[in-house]
């Protein structure tokens, strides 16, 4: 695949030169008795709510590793990647310290789940070794609970309610309606709450009602008939995982006509759902149909392995790996220290979309484009295909930060 990295925003690296920055390339003071094997390390749910999230993301690590070994390595070195199941923020952050000491991997990446980022960044900020989140959302992982060590390519809460804000507004659904809201009871949730209500008080907007769901609740027939009732304008989703499926399907099966939008979601959750249930408005980092050579290639080549598209977990950790990959060999280094100074630089990255990202200084959050997809029901010409997409968020005349949270709104003091 063609390179995903560049030196910085004035530097251009040209695509007949990637193979060139993937292949084997000497490191300054390796010792004989150094391995020849590079290690990264990948946590992610395997199991529970979000265990068919975490499965995309161990397939995509996979297909990064194999492309990076097949052009040379990194270093003149082989990449291996240990993979475990996170399972909780107390085994994730066992896995992670288990994986640096005894390991000896180069860094970590992965993740879902906010509260399980929260704990592997506390790992990483103590053995300063890099942590690159690939799916949790939090604000506050980027504000609060920011630490120096702790890279985003996983958008931010802001960056997803931003986005899909921007389409409801235009759909009239926003100033003086009601939302009637559910949100998963765990950190994610309750922060993605929080920047919903931001939104709407900011908008016009009010809530009829927001109900809590737990993670493991997998009857929602209760929560429906407080919907039927409230007569809501908009039923908005904060949920996560396999929930998201569930609460789709019954909706449908309801017969509940009142417009669905949701501002945290995953593709494989409405592949899951059905072309028959899936419906509304919601926001995404990356999804398949995305119109551009690299995201094509990409694609291409996880279809082939594992026969079916990828979804958007799967973007954030292929990309992550690339990321890190590639940065070893532009700079010539594993040093965290070195890699941290090189992104917050203003390093840019081929994130697969119309424009590059880089990491934000200020809270080590990636920019980059988002997108809303709508669902297309009977329309839909298979099983994966099930939405359209609105062009690349924010718009090319636009700052990729506009979606991001603002320097009132972070509260980010990175050490």
């Amino acid at each position: 695949m063609s390179a995903f990295i560049r030196p910085s925003r004035r530097g251009l690296i040209k695509a007949a030169g990637a193979t060139a920055l993937l292949g084997g390339i000497g490191m300054p003071g390796i010792s004989r008795a150094q391995s020849d094997v590079l290690r990264f390390g990948h946590l992610t749910p395997r199991t529970g709510f979000l265990g068919p999230l975490g499965e995309f993301a161990v397939m995509a690590a996979d297909l990064a590793v194999e492309e990076i070994n097949a052009a040379g390595g990194v270093m003149g070195r082989k990449l291996e990647i240990l993979k475990e199941d996170s399972v909780n923020p107390q085994t994730a952050s066992t896995k992670a310290e288990r994986m640096i000491e005894r390991d000896k991997v180069a860094c970590i990446i992965g993740e879902i789940s906010s509260a399980s980022c929260l704990t592997i960044a506390q790992v990483a900020a103590r053995t300063k070794t890099l942590y690159v989140n690939t799916g949790g959302n939090s604000d506050a992982l980027r504000g609060a609970n920011c630490n120096k060590f702790m890279f985003h390519v996983e958008s931010q809460n802001s960056m997803y309610v931003k986005t899909c804000g921007r389409s409801l507004m235009q759909q009239g659904l926003v100033k003086g309606k009601k939302w009637f809201s559910l949100t998963a009871d765990y950190a994610f949730g309750h922060d993605l709450l929080k920047v919903a209500k931001r939104f709407m008080e900011a908008n016009g907007g009010q809530f009829a009602a927001d109900k809590l769901v737990p993670t493991d609740l997998t009857d929602f027939s209760a929560l429906l008939i407080e919907i039927r009732n409230a007569k809501p304008d908009l039923v908005i989703s904060n949920l996560a995982g396999n929930q998201i499926t569930n609460f789709l399907k019954q909706y449908s099966e309801f017969g509940l006509t009142f417009p669905v939008a949701g501002f945290g979601f995953d593709t494989a959750l409405a592949w899951a759902a059905g072309k028959d249930n899936f419906g509304g408005t919601w926001p995404v980092v990356w999804h398949h149909l995305i119109d551009t050579p690299n995201s094509k290639k990409f694609v291409q080549a996880f279809t082939a392995k594992y026969k079916k598209p990828p979804e958007n977990q799967a973007w954030g950790d292929y990309l992550a790996v690339k990321i890190f990959a590639q940065t070893m060999n532009e700079i010539k280094s594993t040093d965290s220290m070195k890699i941290i100074e090189h992104w917050e630089k203003g390093a840019t990255f081929d994130v697969m979309k119309t424009r590059e990202g880089y990491f934000r200084k200020s809270d080590h959050q990636m920019m980059h484009e988002m997108y809303t997809v709508q669902a297309v029901g009977a329309s839909a010409k298979n099983q994966w295909d099930i939405f359209s997409s609105s062009p690349a968020v924010p718009a090319a005349n636009e700052s990729l930060e506009v979606i991001a949270t603002t320097a009132e709104e972070n509260e980010c003091k990175m050490a």
